[in-house]
């Protein structure tokens, strides 16, 4: 097998949070005076570093504004918004089979550390896991390729030997600047032709492919 090592994203791949980003969203939002249509999706902000989405919903790059919109969608997601979210089918015992066959599993999602360690626990998902990665709430670690740089070095790491599973661009970007394969997986937020254009090495239609890519029976 040529990977022994896989880090997989959070939101869109291992969780469905839509209700619980989008809404903290629209809270901060409101709070700001700033609303967002209520018929509007906002399924584009799942994924990528929230900073960078509050910047395109403002119409900003003014960074107090940002932080301003920051603090409160965390002070919704923070008590409220991180258990409005939901476990992808199959995922447990997917991960099970993975961890059995003696694969190093990891976290490597943009959303704060402090919040990825809550949901991975709610969904009893802990156990699988060697180390749960994430962000800052200072901002440190937000973009991919810093992350999976951050996670490299400090599990020494073969970049060889390591495939990334998320459902954005961003997943499959930040794996390729660090000379790691990504798995795009279609059942999350990112298009099959967002996630191609950005490098993945395949696409994943249900967490059951990818025993299938690393070459293992079925569920």
């Amino acid at each position: 097998m040529q990977f022994n090592t896989l880090l997989f994203d959070l939101d869109g791949t291992l969780t469905d949070p839509k209700v619980g980003i989008t809404e903290s969203i629209r809270y901060a939002l409101d709070r700001m005076e700033r609303p967002y249509p209520p018929d509007a999706s906002l399924d584009w902000c799942i994924g990528p570093p929230l900073q960078e989405s509050f910047a395109k919903l403002l119409q900003s790059d003014d960074p107090q504004l940002g932080q301003e919109a920051l603090r409160l969608f965390r002070e919704r997601f923070g008590t409220v918004g991180l258990f409005e979210n939901t476990l992808y089918r199959s995922i447990p015992q997917v991960l099970s089979t993975l961890q059995a066959a003696g694969l190093r599993l990891f976290i490597a999602t943009s959303k704060p550390a402090v919040y990825a360690q809550q949901i991975v626990q709610h969904f009893d998902l802990e156990r699988f896991f060697l180390v749960v990665y994430g962000s800052e709430l200072d901002g440190r670690l937000t973009q991919k390729s810093d992350l999976i740089r951050h996670v490299l070095h400090q599990e020494n790491l073969d970049p060889d030997h390591t495939l990334m599973i998320g459902d954005r661009e961003h997943d499959m970007l930040g794996a390729k600047a660090n000379g790691v394969a990504g798995a795009g997986v279609t059942w999350g937020y990112g298009s099959p032709t967002e996630l191609t254009n950005a490098g993945a090495a395949t696409l994943l239609h249900q967490p059951d492919d990818l025993l299938k890519f690393l070459g293992f029976n079925t569920l």
